[in-house]
């Protein structure tokens, strides 16, 4: 299996470690880059194969010594859970072989009539977690995703090392994480009510918010919302990707856009609310095992074209201000909600 972006891959891990849960008697190799190595750490019967895509794998011929890499280690069947070029050449070479390959279907004709501007069909999608299990399926194997059988499977929540401790002191209040970007900008919840949510949270004095992101100009923004606030740290740069992992499992709630943060903090079994600009939680892209009410929408009656895309990634003039609509204080009352019950 191969996978490419942060998300995508993240929301394999839960279905993944239900599989292996039900199925213990099968062994996956995972293939993926290696920067997501530590998504699967931990999760019995599963073996990561790294792909070079800078080497190795580089193009046609790097993908013809993938497959014999992958032939060495006498795979049974191929479970394609991206289906993009790279993957179906790798499918297909398995197929050919006599290998039983499975693949995962998108839904893109779905989706483009719950983005379309005009005659929107706004119903909710499969989600990509049964989109996923439906390739198992194919191969022979059930999976059940219902809470029921799902609550066991979330690791428990990492011994956080003195790297972390020394950054965010000791764990004696509720952590709050908040991850307030995303790869595409009408995806992102507006600056300065993001910052009006931080002010009204770093009220409470039984809070520690702790803010996530990367880059030199993330890094200087999440500066500034932390600015003379005693109760928020901001983690950019200050940790490893796999310390943030453990930070991240250790939160009491997440507060992220449609963005791969959301898949992370779910796949580690914490509470997320999500907010939604462009996108929408109906084309299945919804955090793993949350409630559709922690999935903080833009209002349709004074944007009805919303959804206007799947990945956020086309804008749609007059829209830019449709995450304007989800008030600060709606947002600060969930958090709150969430932690009560936690």
């Amino acid at each position: 299996m191969r996978l490419s972006a942060m998300g995508d891959v993240a929301m394999t891990v839960p279905v993944l470690r239900t599989f292996v849960n039900q199925h213990p008697e099968i062994k996956i190799t995972m293939i993926s880059r290696p920067f997501f190595k530590p998504f699967f750490e931990g999760i019995p019967n599963i073996t990561f194969f790294a792909f070079d895509e800078k080497e190795r794998h580089k193009g046609f011929m790097g993908l013809l010594r993938l497959f014999q890499d992958l032939k060495g280690l006498n795979i049974d069947a191929f479970a394609d859970l991206h289906n993009v070029l790279r993957s179906k050449i790798i499918r297909n070479l398995f197929a050919l072989s006599g290998k039983k390959t499975a693949s995962v279907d998108k839904g893109r004709a779905e989706k483009k009539a719950l983005t379309q501007p005009e005659n929107k069909v706004f119903k909710q999608l499969p989600t990509m977690f049964e989109r996923h299990v439906k390739v198992f399926e194919q191969l022979g194997f059930t999976v059940d995703l219902s809470s029921r059988s799902v609550g066991t499977v979330f690791p428990k929540k990492a011994v956080l090392s003195p790297e972390i401790l020394a950054v965010i002191g000791e764990k004696s209040k509720k952590l709050i994480g908040i991850a307030p970007f995303a790869q595409y900008d009408c995806k992102v919840y507006p600056l300065d009510l993001m910052q009006e949510v931080i002010n009204q949270l770093s009220k409470n004095l039984d809070y520690k918010i702790l803010l996530f992101g990367g880059g030199k100009k993330e890094i200087e923004i999440l500066d500034s919302f932390s600015a003379n606030k005693e109760n928020v740290i901001n983690m950019a740069g200050k940790i490893k990707f796999q310390q943030e992992l453990q930070l991240i499992s250790n939160l009491d709630v997440m507060l992220s856009m449609d963005s791969g943060n959301a898949h992370i903090a779910a796949m580690l079994g914490v509470k997320v609310i999500s907010l939604w600009g462009a996108t929408h939680p109906y084309a299945g892209f919804s955090p793993f095992n949350q409630p559709l009410e922690n999935a903080l929408v833009s209002d349709r009656n004074q944007f009805p074209k919303l959804p206007t895309s799947v990945y956020g990634n086309k804008k749609v003039e007059g829209y830019d201000e449709a995450m304007r609509t989800i008030l600060p204080e709606t947002i600060v009352l969930r958090i709150k909600k969430v932690l009560l019950n936690h």
